[in-house]
């Protein structure tokens, strides 16, 4: 599609698959972002549409102007515009736009999501259940639709997000539809020149090390740190680490080192670590061999 113009790509509102026909074109590696060249043609083409409907009148240069464009757009700061950022770009239908909006304040509130939406645990959402998610977002939003307008948006979506084109929804998958606004893990130092003889998890990362200092994660904890983890994925505050805060945790872990995952990678991985802990809690001790460097006091 190279040196076309980008379909609908105009400053009146599009419909969501006028939304996703702007996106495939500027996607063209089809990676889930617009970035570099990519990043800078659509710019240009924002531009000449601003400019035809008369909307920018600056004179600042396109470097200045793109520089203030991807600091009032690009949310989390990373060089490049996704999906969710792109709807808040361009004039799209109100009610699309709400699949977009939703953000999580973390995995745990995300694996509530996953689990209340796959109803028939099958580890992926299928079409019938997105729509059932569709029409929550929809609902909760006090907006009006019909039966036809839902069906679009669930098919519109799954063309989105559906990456391997199975019809369904992953984890991976979904967690781009329903980004977590922040990975607690990022918070911590890393380190990347551990040697140690270790039992590993290779495509979680987790290595459970058997030297008296541990390393898992590339991360090397305080005694302060690991406590606020700890306290963080400790959410009912029970003083030991459930299944379930368990499963955030390595959702986490598993983003925090770029892994793709599915929901059988997490259970399976959950179970191991699992092993190690009491009648299904694991507490802090058990904790330390999963992510520290060295064992807090």
């Amino acid at each position: 599609m190279a040196g076309q113009r980008a379909p609908h790509l105009h400053l009146a509102e599009l419909s969501a698959s006028q939304f996703l026909d702007v996106w495939r074109h500027f996607d063209a590696d089809g990676n889930g972002y617009i970035e570099g060249k990519e990043l800078e043609n659509f710019f240009q083409e924002l531009e000449s549409a601003r400019k035809g409907s008369g909307v920018d009148s600056k004179r600042d240069s396109l470097g200045d102007k793109m520089k203030e464009f991807m600091h009032k757009y690009d949310k989390n700061a990373d060089g490049k515009i996704e999906m969710a950022e792109l709807a808040q770009i361009l004039p799209t239908e109100e009610n699309f736009l709400l699949c977009f909006r939703q953000h999580v304040g973390s995995s745990s509130e995300f694996m509530e999501a996953w689990r209340r939406y796959d109803t028939d645990r099958s580890g992926y959402i299928e079409a019938n259940e997105l729509k059932g998610f569709l029409s929550d977002l929809l609902k909760k939003a006090n907006r009006p639709y019909d039966e036809a307008k839902l069906q679009e948006y669930t098919q519109t979506i799954l063309r989105m997000f559906d990456m391997n084109g199975d019809g369904k929804l992953g984890l991976s998958e979904m967690s781009r539809l329903l980004p977590v606004q922040e990975n607690f893990l990022l918070k911590f130092q890393v380190e990347n020149n551990y040697y140690y003889h270790y039992h590993s998890y290779p495509l979680l990362g987790i290595c459970f090390f058997t030297s008296p200092s541990l390393a898992a994660q590339g991360m090397k904890l305080s005694s302060e740190e690991f406590n606020a983890i700890f306290a963080f994925y400790d959410k009912d505050g029970s003083g030991f680490i459930d299944e379930h805060e368990l499963d955030a945790l390595l959702k986490d872990l598993y983003e925090k080192n770029k892994k793709e995952m599915s929901i059988q990678q997490l259970t399976n991985y959950r179970r191991s670590i699992m092993n190690l802990a009491d009648g299904g809690k694991l507490y802090r001790k058990e904790l330390e061999v999963v992510l520290c460097s060295e064992p807090p006091m």
